[in-house]
């Protein structure tokens, strides 16, 4: 029976998206799961963990090359955001850590606002506030 669920995403400096994530107001779990390899990313309050992984190890793991994030997309991470000006602040925090913001902050289907970006190693990433008074 699945007990937990957690993502692993491979990353080329573990330093670096360490300082970008950090930047942009997310945390990483202490504890188990970290070493100069991995480090568990905290993604919002549920506290749902997404595993950096420097590339070497996770291609050990998977067995499997990894997918090159200028070319296509496998996969966008959403999380929620508060309100319209916390999506314009995440893409403020992106550009500054160094992020690319693709989505600018923008109304979405009428009861949605949000942006999306990428993190230093292109994965995507989405910043969505939800205003369930307009759906």
């Amino acid at each position: 029976m699945t007990k937990d669920l957690w993502m692993n995403l491979p990353v080329k400096d573990l330093n670096r998206s360490k300082e970008f994530f950090n930047a942009i107001g997310f945390g990483f779990k202490d504890g188990a799961g970290n070493s100069d390899t991995m480090a568990p990313l905290v993604v919002g309050t549920k506290e749902t963990i997404v595993m950096l992984i420097v590339e070497n190890v996770f291609k050990r793991a998977t067995q499997n090359p990894i997918s090159d994030t200028a070319k296509g997309t496998e996969v966008i991470f959403s999380f929620s955001a508060e309100s319209r000006e916390e999506v314009e602040e995440v893409a403020r925090k992106v550009t500054a850590a160094g992020g690319n913001v693709f989505a600018p902050p923008a109304e979405i289907q009428g009861w949605m606002y949000g942006c999306a970006f990428t993190d230093p190693d292109g994965h995507r990433w989405n910043a969505l506030f939800m205003d369930m008074s307009k759906r």
